[in-house]
């Protein structure tokens, strides 16, 4: 039987936006790459040609891979901008391959803002698409896996991206405890060393429409230095997640992130989290509308502590979970 609370609310969540608002990154393509077969588009099938087309990017250029293995780890620095993003973009069978999965970044957005990156495939690496210092991307329709820590990583004061429809699999196989889908900011003992000692305000992203399973560590993790983000009606699953890694789909210890939509299935123990693990953190995250089909001994929705002011809507749905619905009383939103 579900756990459903006898009161019943509704409504989005406070300021949510879809994807490509004012502000955000360049807008989703209405359907797959249908940028990929726009006039004067570049296409390259060849890695040393991706290299130098990365490198030699100008607004508004539309970059699409042939389909074919690209091996290496490919690095963007140049930047679009709001009415001429640059696109790179690809099917399913075009691949960018990292060496290792003992280092480096597969695809980088090092610094280089107003991408739309669509479609392809991205496997290997330590991480599977990082960004640093990179503001009003997209990243959309991509199938990143087989990464030696997380797929998909925000970092270095990356804020107002995109991270939508894209299809997560198979992370932490070289440390399973850095095995994550998603991961945003930077966790505060590595400040110093990627924000200069300040948090880390990887601000205002968006996590929509995302499938993720297979993961060693949460689906998606939220660090204490983010603000403003939102997690939309995204697939969970926590089959392959390791205990000792994570024990929820996602864990958020940032700021007025809004978790609203999204449906979970099988958990080592709890669904949904919210933790202060420093100080000023963790607070006012609102959870509504999602489900959360646990499978496992904890909570629907976990949260370390009633003065975190975490909003848990009474319409969110639990099934399965063996602790019952949230650690704290639902609410009107």
């Amino acid at each position: 039987m579900a756990i459903v609370p006898s009161t019943a609310a509704s409504g989005a969540a406070p300021g949510a936006t879809s994807a490509g608002a004012s502000g955000a990154a360049p807008a989703a393509p209405s359907s797959g790459t249908a940028s990929c077969s726009a006039a004067g588009t570049t296409t390259v099938s060849s890695a040393g040609a991706l290299s130098s087309a990365l490198s030699s990017a100008r607004p508004g250029e539309v970059i699409t891979l042939a389909a074919g293995v690209y091996s290496g780890d490919f690095v963007a620095s140049r930047s679009g901008t709001a009415s001429a993003p640059i696109t790179l973009c690809g099917s399913r069978s075009a691949i960018l391959q990292g060496e290792t999965t003992s280092k480096g970044y597969t695809f980088y957005l090092d610094h280089a803002s107003w991408w739309r990156v669509e479609g392809f495939t991205v496997e290997g690496g330590q991480k599977g698409v990082m960004t640093d210092g990179a503001d009003h991307n997209l990243l959309y329709g991509l199938y990143v896996h087989g990464t030696g820590d997380e797929a998909i990583h925000l970092r270095s004061f990356s804020s107002d991206n995109t991270v939508s429809s894209n299809v997560i699999r198979d992370t932490g196989s070289d440390r399973q405890f850095y095995g994550e889908g998603i991961y945003v900011g930077s966790a505060h003992s590595n400040w110093c060393t990627y924000s200069g000692c300040q948090p880390d305000r990887s601000d205002g992203n968006v996590l929509m429409d995302n499938n993720i399973a297979d993961t060693t560590a949460e689906n998606i993790d939220i660090k204490e230095g983010t603000t403003g983000g939102k997690i939309i009606g995204n697939q969970f699953n926590g089959t392959g997640m390791v205990e000792s890694a994570a024990t929820g789909w996602i864990n958020v210890k940032g700021n007025d992130w809004a978790i609203q939509d999204n449906t979970g299935t099988d958990s080592v123990k709890n669904g949904y989290q919210v933790h202060q693990v420093y100080a000023g953190w963790g607070i006012g995250n609102v959870f509504i509308g999602n489900r959360a089909q646990v499978n496992g001994p904890g909570y629907g929705i976990y949260v370390q502590n009633k003065r975190l002011q975490t909003v848990v809507a009474c319409n969110n749905v639990v099934t399965a979970a063996g602790r019952g619905f949230s650690t704290i009383a639902c609410s009107s939103a």
